[in-house]
C-alpha cells in the first residue's frame, strides 16, 4: 500500500484518557476540554492511547472511542498520532485501520509487549501493519515495557520498511539517542520520548518530543521548544529547562500516569483517576509535586 507523509515536529503532548470519578467510564467532556486547552497553549500535536493514555486498561470499544474523540476534538487543527498496541499482529492491524478510518494523521505503534520479539520478527510485524494502512507509523521504542533492546543501527534499519517514518525513543540511553540522531538518516527520524532527556534530545537534533509533561504544563513546554529549537536561545532554554527538568524528574520518580493525573488535578484541570490497579499519589508526593509546580509558576505561591 502506498503511504502518505506527515510532517511531525515540535512538542507532541502524550495525553491522558479522562475517566469519570470512579474510573468506570470515559469522561468525554473532560477529554474535549483537554484538547482545547492544549491547542490554545500552542501544542504542535497530540498522542492519545499511549502509555500516558492508559491504553492497556481500555476495553476494545473504549480504545476506539478515545481515538475517535481526540481526532474529532482536534478537528484538523493539529496532528493526532494514535497510539496502537496489541498482543497480536491482527489486533494491531485492526486498531491501526480504525485509527486511519476515523482520521488520525499517523499511528504510534508499540510491538507486542509480553513475549519480546527478535529483530527479524519485529520487522515482519511492522511490515504487516504498515501494509494495512496508508498513514505513517511512529515506532514506539520502549524497551522497558517490550523487552526489545535495539542498537541505534538496528533502529535505523526499521526505516527501510515503507511507512515506518519515525521513532519515539522512550529510553534513558542518552548515548544511544545521540548515536541515532547523529546518523541523520533520511530513512527515519527519531523523536525524544524520555522526559528528562528532552533538552538533550532537542539540542541534539530531535525534531519532536513526545512528552507527557507537556500535557500538564503545555505553555511552558511550547515556550521551551520555541527558545531551544526555533530561536536557538540557549540561555533562555536553560532557564526554562530548570523547571521542566524538576517536573519531569518528579514524574519519573513516581507512577507516571498517577503523577500526570495528579498534576492536572492540582492545576485545576482534573481528568479523573488512573485506572486500577494504579493507585493515586500519596499525599506527601502530591504536596511535593505542588511545590515543584509553584516554583515553576504554574500554581500560585502559598500565602505567608
Amino acid at each position: 500500500m502506498s503511504h502518505t507523509t506527515k510532517d511531525l515536529r515540535g512538542i507532541l503532548a502524550a495525553v491522558t484518557t479522562p475517566f469519570t470519578e470512579d474510573g468506570s467510564a470515559l469522561d468525554e467532556p473532560a477529554l474535549q476540554r483537554q484538547v482545547e486547552r492544549l491547542i490554545s497553549a500552542g501544542i504542535h500535536g497530540i498522542v492519545p492511547t499511549g502509555t500516558t493514555g492508559e491504553f492497556t486498561t481500555l476495553s476494545a470499544d473504549e480504545y476506539r472511542r478515545v481515538i475517535e474523540l481526540y481526532v474529532k476534538g482536534a478537528d484538523g487543527r493539529i496532528p493526532v498520532v494514535a497510539g496502537v498496541g496489541a498482543l497480536s499482529t491482527q489486533g494491531a492491524i485492526d486498531l491501526a485501520q480504525h485509527a486511519e478510518t476515523v482520521g488520525a494523521d499517523a499511528i504510534m505503534l508499540v510491538p507486542p509487549f509480553y513475549d519480546p520479539l527478535d529483530l527479524n520478527t519485529l520487522k515482519v510485524f511492522l511490515s504487516a501493519v504498515a501494509e494495512s494502512i496508508s498513514i505513517p507509523i511512529v515506532y514506539y521504542n520502549v524497551p522497558g515495557a517490550t523487552g526489545i533492546q535495539l542498537t541505534a543501527a538496528e533502529l535505523a534499519e526499521l526505516g527501510n520498511i515503507d511507512g515506518v517514518d519515525y521513532i519515539k525513543n522512550t529510553s534513558d540511553d542518552a548515548v544511544g539517542l545521540a548515536e541515532l540522531l547523529a546518523a541523520r538518516t533520511d530513512r527515519i527520524k527519531a523523536f525524544n520520548g524520555w522526559d528528562t532527556l528532552t533538552f538533550f534530545g532537542i539540542a541534539s537534533g530531535a525534531e519532536a518530543s513526545v512528552w507527557g509533561t507537556a500535557g500538564v504544563v503545555p505553555e511552558l513546554a511550547v515556550e521551551f521548544w520555541n527558545a531551544l529549537a526555533e530561536e536557538k536561545d540557549l540561555v533562555r532554554a536553560r532557564e526554562l529547562w530548570k523547571h521542566l527538568w524538576a517536573i519531569s524528574d518528579f514524574l519519573e520518580s513516581v507512577n507516571y500516569v498517577a503523577g500526570i493525573k495528579a498534576g492536572l488535578e492540582l492545576i485545576g484541570e482534573p481528568v479523573g483517576p488512573a485506572r486500577l490497579p494504579i493507585q493515586p499519589l500519596p499525599a506527601e508526593e502530591r504536596e511535593r509535586f505542588a511545590g515543584i509546580l509553584r516554583a515553576a509558576g504554574v500554581l500560585p505561591a502559598v500565602a505567608a
